[in-house]
């Protein structure tokens, strides 16, 4: 399948000279999200993940649905101040400021694998942000898995070291 059929590209969003990949399109049909969530899988099935972790939010919505289908568990990573546990948090840069990203403390036991999951990978900050945090909690990251992948912002130069496997590439 190509899945580049199914990704709307929108230009000038969400600022001029940006052309923004929404993958809306692909997660309203069912039969698009589901092979692409069985691509991924077979992308990532030689890592033996213990548990995937995804950030807010569309994470949640490539993770959450990988780890059902690698039969493993789900971990998110949210913005500060939204999990009601006890939680560890990192700060990263974004283009006009900084924000924070969090996990629960008990979410990820020393020595478990996890790869990490996201509908993009553009510039790699979140993504370095997570990995942060999973590694402060002991975790072992196996790789990072994305649906799609923008290859002309070098993200994957902030996560050297990580495996990093994509499904579609712009």
């Amino acid at each position: 399948m190509n899945f580049k059929d199914y990704i709307r590209v929108i230009p000038d969003f969400p600022q001029p000279g940006i052309r923004f990949k929404d993958i809306t399109t692909l997660l309203k049909d069912g039969k698009a999200y589901q092979a692409a969530i069985d691509s991924i899988k077979e992308l990532v099935k030689d890592l033996q993940i213990d548990v995937v972790a995804g950030p807010e939010a569309r994470g949640f919505v490539i993770g959450a649905p990988l780890a059902l289908a690698l039969g493993v568990g789900f971990v998110p990573i949210r913005k500060s101040g939204k999990l009601p546990g006890e939680t560890v948090e990192a700060s990263y840069d974004l283009e006009y400021g900084k924000d924070k990203l969090a996990v629960h403390k008990d979410s990820i036991a020393p020595g478990q694998r996890v790869l990490i999951a996201d509908d993009l990978l553009a510039t790699g900050g979140t993504i370095a942000t997570a990995t942060q945090l999973i590694r402060q909690l002991g975790g072992e990251i196996v790789g990072a898995a994305f649906l799609i992948e923008l290859s002309y912002l070098d993200g994957r130069e902030k996560l050297a070291g990580i495996d990093c496997r994509s499904l579609v590439q712009y």
